[in-house]
């Protein structure tokens, strides 16, 4: 069977059509450009709901029948799309939607960096329904031993066994970690190690996917941060390749009704990759601000003296393994 038929087939056995690998481009796009006209102004709320309102919109073009499994609110907290909200003109395929509109609304709001429209995609009940509370993650790119790096692991483990795998000491790695008062000791311990920490200001799903590609020089993704926001990054290393686990974080009684109200009973569980995104799924995601994954909307005058704005997306396919980099001008008006 040459590589045509296999994606022929592939395509047979997957409720995602290939068609909708650049439609759902557009509704990152969508979001990011919507957001970058606020970017720098201060007003995180604003930048959100303007992310949200034009993916909202752009998904009801689409001929899916989704249901929002990961998203960023409540039915009723306006303007959020919110968990089991239905997107897409009502026919095609059932499809399970995470999203997250506008990840970092404080860099959008500081113009700082890494700022992205992100969502993700899959058949029916392949991706987890996450409560929105903390979820203590790892991560690392393909091409080592299946289970080098654990959450049930110490950190001092972890860098010894990835440092191994990698054939350097410990001192020659680079973790990646949010710059969060709550990881002040695994920072001081990841330090005592010599490893090198890129501290991240917000935004970890770019931070995840920096260990897939070596020229970032992020070879370890370690902390806490959105169980949401986990589960999209594990639907990008479902595309790319590498390893991913989560357990969530029970921080009051509140977090773990959230967590049984998705269904979730076993509070020490570790979800690794399929557990979070099993199948074939699609990833997305558009540069809002400049980043390590993608650059940001920017603005510019054609020859003709039209005016566009520029955007820079990635997307990425389970069956497949495919990863398009997508370079677009929208015209203004």
């Amino acid at each position: 069977m040459n590589e045509g038929e296999e994606a022929q087939v592939r395509d047979e056995r997957s409720p995602l059509d290939r068609v909708l690998v650049m439609e759902l481009v557009r509704v990152t796009e969508a979001a990011a450009t919507a957001a970058a006209r606020l970017v720098g102004r201060g007003d995180e709320t604003a930048a959100d709901e303007a992310a949200v309102s034009a993916m909202r919109a752009a998904f009801d073009r689409l001929a899916i029948t989704g249901t929002v499994v990961i998203g960023e609110g409540e039915r009723d907290h306006a303007p959020m799309l919110y968990v089991g909200e239905k997107l897409g003109a009502g026919k095609g395929p059932a499809l399970d939607i995470a999203v997250d509109p506008l990840e970092g609304t404080t860099i959008t709001a500081k113009a700082g960096a890494n700022a992205l429209a992100v969502l993700a995609i899959a058949g029916h009940g392949c991706l987890l329904n996450a409560p929105d509370i903390y979820m203590e993650k790892i991560a690392v790119g393909p091409g080592y031993p299946e289970g080098v790096v654990s959450l049930a692991n110490s950190p001092e483990e972890n860098v010894t066994a990835l440092a191994a795998a990698k054939g350097v000491a410990p001192a020659d790695l680079m973790v990646c970690v949010l710059d969060r008062p709550r990881h002040a000791e695994l920072i001081g311990r990841l330090r005592a190690m010599g490893c090198g920490i890129q501290l991240l200001p917000d935004g970890d799903i770019a931070a995840v996917i920096a260990t897939t590609d070596p020229a970032t020089g992020v070879d370890l993704y370690m902390g806490s941060g959105g169980a949401p926001e986990g589960v999209l990054a594990a639907a990008a290393l479902r595309c790319t390749g590498g390893q991913f686990e989560g357990r969530l974080m029970f921080r009051h009684e509140a977090d773990r009704r959230r967590a049984f109200d998705c269904g979730i009973t076993d509070s020490e569980r570790i979800y690794r990759l399929d557990d979070l995104a099993r199948g074939d799924c699609i990833f997305a995601a558009t540069g809002v601000t400049d980043g390590s994954l993608l650059r940001g909307v920017s603005q510019r005058r054609r020859a003709d003296g039209t005016m566009v704005h520029c955007t820079h997306s990635v997307v990425m396919r389970a069956s497949s393994g495919t990863v398009r980099w997508v370079q677009a001008e929208h015209r203004l008006g």
